[in-house]
């Protein structure tokens, strides 16, 4: 068979409890819904970071942020890291992304300028959508329409957004012969459902009457967990009143008006292409919507911001599991569409293929920093979670830790950190995890990782030996500090030490 075509979707701050086929709820994300229908629905997916430029970072480059560069909003990955496109177009795919990036170092709406590794015809992050709007337009876009009145008064549709556009574009990808005549890989990424959630009226208007029911998460008085939680809390009061639901009915609108600009591309798609594309959909990370008396996403490892959707929908014909439990990140996700791709996995990624991972195995979420302008949600405050299929455990370098049972906790109302009768098994999630900081070579892990108040006896891990970079395939081999001489590694070609 032909090499195949990949269509990545992502949405951005669209978690779990945001998509009808995760959350059961009324929220009108039926195209989404169709893929997880047609093929694999990961139930355990977590981002690598509940922060926008962290979790494209994990996306795609495949390494962690806090390895890669950017480990909080607004930073670039190092000019030695390669990218999801590199690794594409190097091995002859068409390579086309469209949308918002959010992974240049420079802001919010990035520079405007293609990487070199994307196709620039196609290139439309949100310097390019700004250059098409007039600032009135921008004003508009940013400030003026907050509610069904304002898009109505201003007569904004659907083409005034930046989703319409998107889609626009990939429609015109998709229709063009010359694209045929090689493999592509497709991404859209849609600002939608974040702020400022800009959407047709007769969106806005399903949802004035709706209210989403937090259930206990509502309730929780934080009184078990960590300091920063409490503070959080207080900088910014929960909307969600003494019923425990939360009404916002833009948020929940812009919701389902991506879902439809992503079913127009998915229609779109050839009987040929569709016979030979895995779609893909996932997203960066959630939004609190007031559980645990919190809004927004920051430093906190709750699955209202941390558990994503991802689906993976096959070319037709091509059986795979409906249903995986097992917990995964997005730091699998380049691995297993090189390995679609028949591309050879470098050493430098530590994500494993998504269809071949060990039920038992763990995975890392990290939060290090918001942003790095100033100093909104507290600053640096860095915290590591390791999910299993049963627990969670949550250290907070600077505060108190939690362990949550996923199984019997689901809403993670009861820290069970000091739970004697957990001990065992936060204590053996504690070692997998520090295992794993140390084996991807974090650079934030030092002794107080493990010298935790409830371990008792812990050996603080204060040494090691020296571990180069693994090999990328395209960087120079790193030279031992005291020799001065290359690490064993594996030679590349002159052409492609040119970062």
């Amino acid at each position: 068979m032909d090499r195949p075509n990949i269509l990545f979707i992502m949405t951005d701050t669209q978690a779990t409890n945001m998509v009808g086929c995760y959350s059961g709820k009324p929220l009108n994300t039926q195209h989404i819904d169709n893929l997880a229908a047609e093929g694999t629905r990961f139930t355990s997916a977590y981002t690598c970071a509940p922060v926008c430029t962290p979790a494209r970072a994990g996306l795609f480059t495949g390494i962690y942020s806090n390895q890669s560069g950017p480990w909080t909003n607004n930073l670039a990955p190092g000019k030695n890291i390669a990218t999801m496109g590199r690794y594409f177009s190097d091995a002859g795919y068409k390579t086309c992304y469209i949308g918002k990036w959010h992974l240049d170092g420079h802001d919010y709406f990035g520079t405007g300028i293609c990487p070199p590794e994307w196709d620039a015809e196609y290139w439309f992050d949100g310097a390019n959508y700004l250059a098409e709007l007039s600032e009135k337009e921008i004003g508009l876009w940013r400030n003026g329409l907050n509610s069904a009145d304002d898009l109505r008064e201003h007569q904004i549709d659907k083409t005034f957004t930046w989703a319409h556009r998107i889609s626009n574009r990939a429609i015109d990808f998709l229709a063009r012969p010359q694209r045929l005549d090689a493999p592509f890989l497709m991404v859209l990424s849609y600002d939608e459902p974040h702020h400022p959630f800009t959407c047709p009226a007769e969106y806005i208007e399903k949802y004035q009457d709706f209210y989403y029911d937090l259930g206990e998460k509502a309730f929780d008085d934080l009184a078990d967990k960590p300091l920063h939680h409490r503070l959080w809390s207080a900088a910014m009061p929960s909307p969600v009143g003494a019923d425990g639901r939360y009404h916002h009915p833009l948020y929940f609108a812009c919701n389902d008006f991506v879902d439809d600009e992503i079913g127009r591309v998915l229609a779109a798609l050839t009987p040929e292409q569709r016979a030979n594309t895995w779609v893909v959909y996932t997203s960066d990370h959630g939004e609190m919507m007031g559980a645990h008396r919190l809004i927004s996403k920051g430093a906190a490892m709750y699955d209202d911001i941390t558990r994503i959707p991802l689906i993976f929908r096959p070319p037709t014909g091509q059986a795979v599991p409906a249903r995986v439990d097992t917990p995964v990140s997005h730091i699998d996700i380049l691995p297993t569409l090189l390995s679609l791709a028949g591309i050879t996995q470098p050493e430098s990624l530590p994500g494993d293929n998504l269809f071949a991972v060990d039920d038992a195995r763990g995975v890392m979420v990290e939060f290090n920093r918001y942003e790095i302008e100033h100093d909104s949600f507290g600053g640096f405050i860095p915290v590591r979670a390791w999910v299993t299929p049963r627990f969670k455990l949550v250290l907070n370098l600077f505060t108190s830790d939690e362990l949550y049972d996923r199984q019997h906790d689901p809403d993670e109302m009861h820290n069970l950190i000091d739970d004697p009768a957990c001990a065992a098994q936060r204590d053996a999630l504690h070692d997998e995890l520090m295992d794993y900081m140390d084996k991807i070579r974090d650079p934030f892990r030092s002794y107080q990782w493990s010298c935790r108040p409830w371990r008792t006896g812990a050996t603080p891990r204060w040494m090691g030996a020296f571990r180069p970079r693994p090999a990328d395939g395209y960087s120079p081999v790193v030279r031992d500090y005291d020799t001065g001489m290359p690490t064993q590694g594996v030679k590349v070609e002159e052409k492609k030490q040119k970062f």
